[in-house]
């Protein structure tokens, strides 16, 4: 082991799926890119982290809705490119030329081409860390997503894939004593 700059250790935990955010301000909707995310536990709960600085924050703190949606890898310079410009000048879905659907029970959009979109209210906002916590409503998965990997950024401008899926479900289940009738 050697020492690692302790201001780049994020990167070595950065695991979850690059995600776009979509929100609705009530007169326009916006997506933005983000890539700190977790999950909080085995229910529809998540975080994600950002802040006023955000163009995004504003329609987050007022609306206290939007739509996690995760893009496949092929998106890839899609998604970099709505994370380098603002939705204060610019019109994201017409520059990118992104497609969206109505969501079921929020204002935000569903995006098209997504491997899944996750339909959320923000329950809290802890301002100090710029953390909002998310409780999913409903969610969206593309039926052909198979075959399709999300992005996951390590925070230094290079992101993976994931590779085949290893099932250790067999492993993991509960070993029960045999039912006796």
């Amino acid at each position: 082991m050697q020492h690692f700059p302790l201001n780049r250790a994020f990167t070595l935990l950065e695991s979850g799926p690059v995600t776009l955010v979509t929100t609705h301000n009530g007169q326009r909707d916006n997506v933005m890119t983000i890539t700190w995310t977790m999950v909080m536990d085995f229910e529809a709960r998540f975080a994600l982290s950002t802040g006023p600085w955000n163009y995004s924050w504003q329609a987050l703190v007022a609306t206290r809705e939007c739509v996690l949606a995760i893009p496949p890898a092929e998106l890839l310079d899609t998604v970099i490119g709505i994370g380098l410009c603002s939705g204060q000048d610019t019109d994201k879905f017409e520059k990118f030329g992104l497609a969206r659907h109505k969501a079921d029970r929020v204002k935000a959009p569903l995006l098209s081409g997504c491997l899944a979109n996750i339909e959320c209210r923000v329950v809290d906002i802890i301002e100090q860390y710029g953390l909002v916590i998310l409780e999913g409503v409903t969610a969206h998965a593309d039926p052909h997503r198979s075959g399709r990997s999300p992005l996951h950024a390590i925070g230094d401008g290079t992101f993976v894939t994931e590779g085949p899926p290893l099932d250790r479900r067999e492993m993991m289940r509960p070993k029960l004593p045999p039912r006796v009738c």
